[in-house]
């Protein structure tokens, strides 16, 4: 499984690091990613994703039935 939020897809960036001098040099920038147990109350059991912090704050705003929606996921299959 790739390093990938489940409900936002945010997958990782690439940056550059500057040392004091100004020499640049690759770095990957990983996103924030949480393995989250969320209650699914329309099927009635736990559904395990893996999300990012910010997804994890928008889930309690939106609710995980729209929020997968949304994202085009189905619940039944995860």
């Amino acid at each position: 499984m790739s390093r990938r939020c489940q409900l936002t897809g945010k997958k990782a960036n690439n940056a550059m690091s500057v040392s004091h001098s100004h020499r640049r040099t690759h770095k990957l920038q990983e996103v924030n990613l949480q393995w989250k147990r969320v209650w699914w109350p329309q099927g009635k059991r736990w559904v395990r994703l893996r999300l990012s912090t910010t997804a994890i704050k928008t889930l309690q705003r939106k609710g995980l039935q729209a929020f997968a929606k949304e994202a085009g996921i189905d619940l039944n299959k995860v």
